[in-house]
């Protein structure tokens, strides 16, 4: 995918709406392609990290599709396969739930975690490459702004 230039993107001037959203969608772009580089490197798709990050955050009580999919930083049309995969590659287990067996329950498992763990830091070193040079005072007003823009579900905080 071909992200536009500043001066092209900038060219179009219809509405400052359509200013921001430019450069939001251009900036998410760039940001995300330093991460997804360090997830690549490790075997991952940024969905297939995604999954990985949000069970780990679950903990031992692992979480089903539907609530892995509400979670999810983007969504993954075919989540279903994406877990699929995750499992025969050793990184999540499936099972039933006990207390309703037509729902099934995803965990990470200990390869998982321990993948996650080599990430870190890598992840982390390259947010802080593409958004530390704006400092804690922006950063911290840009992140209000997103979340003002686009508030969590309750989903998400659960």
């Amino acid at each position: 995918m071909s992200v536009p230039t500043p001066a092209a993107a900038m060219a179009i001037r219809d509405s400052l709406e359509e200013e921001v959203l430019i450069a939001l969608v251009r900036a998410a772009w760039l940001a995300a392609e330093r991460s997804n580089a360090v997830t690549a490197a490790a075997g991952l798709s940024p969905s297939q990290y995604n999954v990985l990050r949000i069970l780990r955050a679950a903990g031992r009580a692992g979480l089903s599709c539907t609530e892995i999919g509400t979670r999810m930083v983007t969504r993954d049309s075919d989540l279903t396969r994406l877990m699929s995969g995750l499992a025969r590659a050793g990184l999540v287990v499936r099972g039933t739930d006990s207390n309703d067996r037509r729902r099934s329950t995803n965990r990470i498992t200990a390869t998982g975690r321990a993948l996650l763990r080599r990430l870190d830091r890598d992840v982390a070193d390259a947010a802080k490459q593409s958004l530390g040079s704006l400092g804690r005072t922006r950063l911290t007003a840009l992140r209000d702004l997103l979340v003002a823009f686009a508030p969590p579900q309750l989903s998400e905080l659960t």
